[in-house]
């Protein structure tokens, strides 16, 4: 439990003190407030964390993922998969499954979780994805979810992107990445909303 404490207040930190500030701020977009009973459904059932507004009023639904620091040499961002140890039979599905979130911010921050959150300030790398235009790439084919043991994505013949199954050493549950900059190499910069540091 005290890991699962740690870990949520550490995302929580990041969205309210770094995320607000250096993602959404500049982009316009403004956080709905919405009946945190609501928000609790959305995010067990929907996989959506936050609901947000543009400045012409469009709603935008977001799934959040922050990182520390040593974790910055990756390109990627991950989705989790599957708990096939879980023993209550509706849970062995997870996020890949229930995704309604129309948008991921994925982040690397600048400091370790073991730290001072006050020495969190900035993103080493953000992300914003566009989910609908992954999933609908994950639906028509062009990416293939794959458990090839391997540990990078890859682009192979006719401009796919295979991405491995990983599984959590303790073995609670997968996950699989997909590659950020491999995504904007073969459909183009739209399916990046916003981003630092993943591409050059």
């Amino acid at each position: 439990m005290a890991n699962y404490i740690s870990d949520r207040a550490f995302t929580n930190y990041i969205h309210n003190n770094v995320a607000i500030p250096k993602i959404y701020n500049p982009i316009n977009w403004e956080k709905h407030n919405i009946d945190p009973d609501e928000l609790e459904r959305l995010d067990i059932n929907e996989g959506i964390d936050y609901v947000f507004k543009d400045n012409q009023g469009n709603i935008k639904t977001i799934q959040e993922r922050f990182r520390e620091s040593k974790y910055q040499r990756y390109t990627d961002f991950t989705i989790r998969y599957r708990r096939d140890n879980n023993t209550h039979a509706a849970r062995v599905e997870s996020e890949y499954y229930k995704m309604n979130a129309k948008y991921f911010t994925y982040g690397i921050t600048n400091c370790l979780k073991t730290g001072d959150l006050g020495s969190c300030t900035d993103f080493l790398k953000y992300a914003i994805i566009d989910l609908e235009k992954v999933y609908a790439k994950i639906d028509e084919g062009s990416i293939v979810i794959r458990d090839n043991g391997r540990n990078f994505c890859r682009i192979i013949e006719g401009n796919k992107i295979e991405c491995p199954v990983k599984y959590n050493r303790d073995g609670s549950s997968s996950f699989f990445p997909i590659d950020i900059a491999q995504l904007v190499q073969l459909w183009g910069t739209e399916m990046v909303i916003a981003q630092k540091g993943f591409l050059i």
